[in-house]
């Protein structure tokens, strides 16, 4: 795409984002858009986020499963941004005027307590680098009617970013069993699905490892003291107005979005 293309798309999207309107898929805009430049957008998209400015605190891998991965057709993690406006804070509302159709993922997310930077980073040293591990829960929010997109498109969109929320409980990774920390997710008092970190890639640390990799390959680093979101353990669900949803983990506390209102609780 030309630098003026990948500029435009960039505004395109972030438009859709302000106006809190669902479109197309920009592929039909702009039909060369392969994945290469999908990232060129995104990260268009993000120097304009950070020129009006949002602040960068880190990163998000997006299709860390292997039924999303088959489903979209590839066999590797896409990966986003997460600024500063992209978390909510516990106990303030969900702010369905800003988003266009939110659906709730479970995620091991990383605080990162050493820069790590690829390439050769493998899951061992990539651990290694975390300062604390948390629960989270991801809401995401694509600009596309529907939730239907290639997946540049969606690589081009920060891969449907929205909001997070951390849960209460920060625990070193020392000692921990990240492959067996265990999910339930609960949708107005029914559980719906369940997972492990085994279905992040594998083991979160995995994620970890190939974001590093990956963004190693571009120049670009995961900084000490970034967030990372290592990708949906179970499947998103929708967020409707007044539903509660909860992800209970077996150690890492629950976080529970109810009635509009994130909220955090230890037990």
């Amino acid at each position: 795409m030309r630098s003026g293309d990948v500029r435009r798309a960039a505004e395109v999207l972030l438009e859709a984002e302000r106006s809190v309107t669902a479109r197309g898929p920009i592929t039909a805009q702009w039909p060369d858009l392969d994945l290469p430049s999908a990232y060129t957008v995104q990260y268009e998209a993000l120097q304009q986020r950070l020129h009006r400015g949002e602040t960068l605190i880190g990163v998000k891998l997006g299709l860390t499963s292997r039924a999303k991965q088959i489903r979209m057709g590839i066999d590797s993690p896409s990966l986003a941004w997460l600024t500063d406006a992209m978390v909510l804070p516990a106990g303030v509302p969900l702010p369905r005027e800003k988003l266009i159709h939110p659906r709730a993922e479970p995620e091991i997310v990383f605080v990162m307590g050493e820069r790590l930077a690829g390439p050769g980073v493998t899951a061992a040293t990539a651990l290694a680098a975390v300062e604390r591990v948390y629960g989270g829960v991801e809401i995401i929010d694509s600009r596309y009617r529907d939730f239907k997109f290639t997946l540049a498109d969606a690589v081009a969109d920060n891969s449907s970013s929205g909001l997070f929320v951390l849960g209460p409980v920060g625990r070193s990774p020392d000692g921990m069993d990240l492959l067996h920390e265990a999910c339930l997710l609960e949708v107005d008092g029914q559980i719906t699905d369940s997972a492990t970190g085994a279905a992040v890639q594998g083991h979160p640390a995995e994620a970890l490892a190939l974001a590093a990799n990956s963004l190693g390959a571009r120049g670009l680093a995961i900084e000490a003291g970034a967030v990372v979101l290592t990708g949906g353990m179970t499947d998103a669900v929708h967020v409707k107005p007044g539903a509660r949803v909860a992800a209970h983990f077996s150690t890492l506390g629950t976080v529970t979005i109810a009635g509009g209102t994130a909220c955090r609780s230890s037990t």
